[in-house]
């Protein structure tokens, strides 16, 4: 039984302080398109810019994890991002008016609560799960991290923290499916050690800082004077230490909440991988760092994947979708720049296409003509003109239209090409095309050898005709 993408059925508010900047700021969860994903928008900027919530636009860890993108930043989205995983919640589109995401309570459960009530709402398109296809390592000595993900059919999550402190520790949490999250993770606060609070403080870097948002652990001997000097700074009458070795400004909801937020916070960062997964993960005394460290490795496992999956051998002699008189009855290409023989297959989402290499094309007169190469930026161009085909498909009269290329990423040539070779392109879309804007991603393939890749931006233009006379 396949399981249905999800968004939120209708925008809902939620409104703070960020720990770190001390401004008040109202974030906003919208509805989003299937296979959109999770995005931030700035809407305090100029333009507007969106930052995508991928483990790629990672720019720091140290207290909290932050994107940045478009020339935009959103800082500490880790609580926000592990409730939208915990509610299985596949597309949202987050406005902020601010560069850091609310604290609430120093937990997930102030959003779960608001999306709860607002609703969500089923989606026609399939989730898409990754399935951890063996055991993942990664470790830090040093540190004594380590962290595995392992196959299951499920999303388990087991995480010990250990500091070295008498009063902490060593704790374990875990939760056998995703499903448990909301009941026994959401609710966990943040929590810092009274040295650390100290100096935050004495460095002005949590301006939002409050008593009611953090557990705090008293890790050494505090005089009266000290807690008098806290109680003092947050608009305290007094502060203790409980029995439990942390301050009594707040009560612990579990035992072990410290290991239980460590949980909430590393569901928040392996988001950042772009897709839902399925596996087990273990962890040893994550943190944000190495959080974004281990889901780098298991995005580039999936991008390695992926690549894989369009390995597939056709047929060139099969009757093809478009001829080379029929592709330039859509592309307005023509010799010697038509770089496509033949489409082989062609989709809503996906177009396959085929160059024959021949000695006889005049560029190999002046490339290499001792060694005769297909130069990697023809490559791309054929990849471009392939993936126009898809989206010119999708619009009415597309001899009426032309696609420009707006934007080549992540290029990539693993192989060379020589005459004699039949060069197959895989184009597929790597979202829905919105306001003629199509984002692609191109293989190219001779035989089993994967030779190119890109990904690939281009807007959709309607043809300007000449004056008549």
């Amino acid at each position: 039984m396949n399981i249905k993408q999800r968004t939120i059925k209708a925008p809902v508010s939620v409104s703070g302080t960020g720990l770190h900047t001390g401004e008040s700021v109202t974030m906003t969860f919208n509805p989003a398109p299937e296979n959109h994903g999770f995005k931030f928008r700035r809407v305090d900027m100029p333009g507007q810019p969106i930052i995508d919530a991928d483990v790629d636009n990672v720019t720091d860890t140290s207290r909290g994890t932050t994107i940045t993108q478009n020339g935009a930043s959103v800082s500490t989205i880790e609580h926000v991002l592990a409730a939208l995983v915990g509610l299985e919640i596949d597309n949202v589109l987050i406005d902020l008016n601010g560069p850091e995401t609310p604290i609430m309570d120093g937990s997930s459960i102030q959003f779960i609560d608001a999306i709860t009530d607002t609703g969500l709402a089923e989606q026609d398109a399939d989730r898409e799960y990754y399935h951890i296809p063996h055991n993942i390592h990664y470790s830090e000595p040093d540190r004594k991290v380590e962290m595995v993900a392992m196959p299951l059919d499920d999303y388990r999550f087991t995480c010990m923290v250990d500091y070295n402190s008498q009063v902490l520790g060593s704790q374990h949490a875990s939760i056998s499916t995703i499903t448990e999250f909301v009941k026994e993770i959401a609710s966990c606060r943040t929590f810092c050690f009274l040295h650390e609070l100290e100096m935050l403080l004495k460095h002005d870097l949590i301006k939002g800082g409050d008593l009611n948002n953090a557990i705090v652990v008293v890790d050494k001997q505090v005089d009266e004077d000290e807690l008098a000097h806290l109680a003092k700074l947050f608009n305290r009458k007094d502060i203790n230490v409980a029995p439990q070795g942390i301050l009594n400004n707040i009560e612990l909801r579990y035992q072990n909440e410290p290991a239980r937020h460590k949980l909430l916070d590393m569901i928040g960062d392996l988001a950042l991988v772009g897709v839902p997964l399925k596996g087990h993960i273990m962890a040893a005394r994550p943190g944000h760092a190495a959080n974004i460290a281990f889901a780098k490795k298991i995005k580039t496992l999936i991008k390695k994947e992926r690549s894989r999956k369009y390995v597939k051998i056709y047929d060139p002699n099969a009757k093809p979708v478009y001829d080379t008189v029929q592709i330039m009855d859509i592309l307005p290409h023509r010799y010697p720049f038509l770089m496509i023989d033949k489409i082989l297959e062609l989709s809503k989402t996906h177009v396959v296409g085929l160059k024959n290499v021949t000695m006889n094309e005049g560029l190999f007169m002046g490339h290499f003509p001792g060694t005769p190469l297909f130069p990697g930026v023809l490559q791309i161009e054929a990849m471009a003109q392939t993936g126009g085909v898809l989206v010119l498909n999708t619009v009415p009269d597309p001899e009426n239209y032309i696609t420009l290329f707006l934007k080549i990423e992540n290029a990539r040539f693993k192989d060379k090409v020589v005459p004699g070779d039949t060069l197959i392109f895989h184009c597929s879309l790597l979202q829905p095309i919105r306001r003629g804007i199509a984002q692609m991603k191109g293989i190219g393939m001779v035989g089993e050898r994967i030779v190119v890749e890109a990904e690939l931006m281009a807007q959709i233009v309607k043809k300007v005709n000449p004056p008549t006379e």
